[in-house]
C-alpha cells in the first residue's frame, strides 16, 4: 500500500526509523566501515578477494541505500560516475559530509529504491551493501533496478540470508541452532517493537524473481568471516555462528543484452 507521499507503508516506516537511528548507527560503525579500498558486509571482506564488481571507472553507477557514503566514496575515488540514493534524509546529511571531505562531487538523491527517479537504461551498474536491498521490497526494487540498467549492466548486492532469517531467536535477539520460522512464504518481517521492516526471500524465490525480469545469475557468494574477525555489527558469539552458517550473501547479476 502506498501513502500520500508515494511511499509504501514499510518505506515510510523505514524512513522514520533510519532518520531516528542514523546518528547512533554512524557513531557505532563509521570508523569500522571507512576504508581506502572497497569492502563488503558486516565483516568488511575485501573486494580484492571476493571479485564481485566489474571495472567501474568511467561508468554510471548507482548505490542503493548509500547511507553515509563509506562504500560509495571508494567507488567514486576509483573513477565511477556515482549517484547515491537513500530513503533517510539524515543518512544523506552524513553522506554529503563524507563526499565533501573527500573532495568528491557526487549526486545524492532522497528517495526509495522501490520507485527510482532515473531514466530507463541510464546506468551501467547498481550496487548495494546491506542497503536498500534489505529494507525495500524485492518485488518492487528489483524490477526498478532492471528498468534503469543498460543491457549488459551489472547488479550486485550484499545482504542477509534465509539462514539468518530462520535462525534468529527474537526473545534473545541472537542466532542459535534452531529454525524459528517457516522456510516457505518468507518475505517481509519486523522484529518486536522495532518499526523497521526488512525483507528476505528463499533462494528459489530470488532466482524466480531474477529470471522474470531478465537477470542472469553470475555468482552467489555465501561469505564467511575469517578466523579471528571482529565487527561492530556482531559480537564474538554471533561471528562464531556466521563461521558455521552463512549470515551474509552477495548476488552477482547481469541484465540480459538486448
Amino acid at each position: 500500500m502506498s501513502s500520500s507521499d508515494g511511499l509504501t507503508d514499510h518505506a515510510r516506516a523505514n524512513r522514520a526509523s533510519w532518520d531516528a537511528w542514523a546518528e547512533e548507527y554512524q557513531r557505532e560503525n563509521d570508523a569500522f566501515i571507512r576504508h581506502h579500498d572497497l569492502r563488503w558486509g558486516m565483516w568488511q571482506l575485501p573486494e580484492s578477494q571476493l571479485r564481485v564488481l566489474d571495472q567501474l571507472a568511467g561508468k554510471d553507477v548507482l548505490e542503493l541505500g548509500c547511507g553515509a557514503g563509506q562504500f560509495g566514496v571508494v567507488l567514486a575515488r576509483e573513477g565511477a560516475r556515482l549517484v547515491g540514493i537513500d530513503n533517510s534524509a539524515k543518512q544523506l546529511e552524513y553522506a554529503r559530509a563524507t563526499f565533501a571531505d573527500a573532495g568528491l562531487d557526487v549526486e545524492l538523491v532522497h528517495g526509495s529504491a522501490e520507485s527510482l527517479p532515473f531514466a530507463d537504461a541510464s546506468l551501467d551498474a547498481i550496487v548495494a551493501d546491506h542497503g536498500a536491498n534489505r529494507f525495500a521490497d524485492p518485488y518492487l526494487w528489483v524490477p526498478e533496478a532492471v528498468r534503469v540498467l543498460r543491457p549488459g549492466g551489472q547488479l550486485a548486492f550484499c545482504g542477509g540470508t534465509p539462514f539468518e532469517y530462520l535462525c534468529l531467536d527474537e526473545p534473545t535477539d541472537t542466532w542459535d541452532t534452531r529454525l524459528h520460522r517457516d522456510w516457505f512464504g518468507m518475505h517481509r518481517h519486523a522484529l518486536g517493537d522495532d518499526p523497521a521492516v526488512e525483507f528476505e526471500l528463499s533462494y528459489g524465490d530470488w532466482i524466480a524473481l531474477f529470471r522474470e525480469h531478465g537477470l542472469t545469475v553470475e555468482a552467489l557468494l555465501e561469505t564467511r568471516p575469517p578466523e579471528g574477525a571482529t565487527s561492530t555489527y556482531r559480537n564474538e558469539a554471533e561471528t562464531a555462528w556466521a563461521r558455521r552458517w552463512p549470515m551474509e550473501q552477495i548476488w552477482k547479476l547481469r541484465k540480459e543484452a538486448a
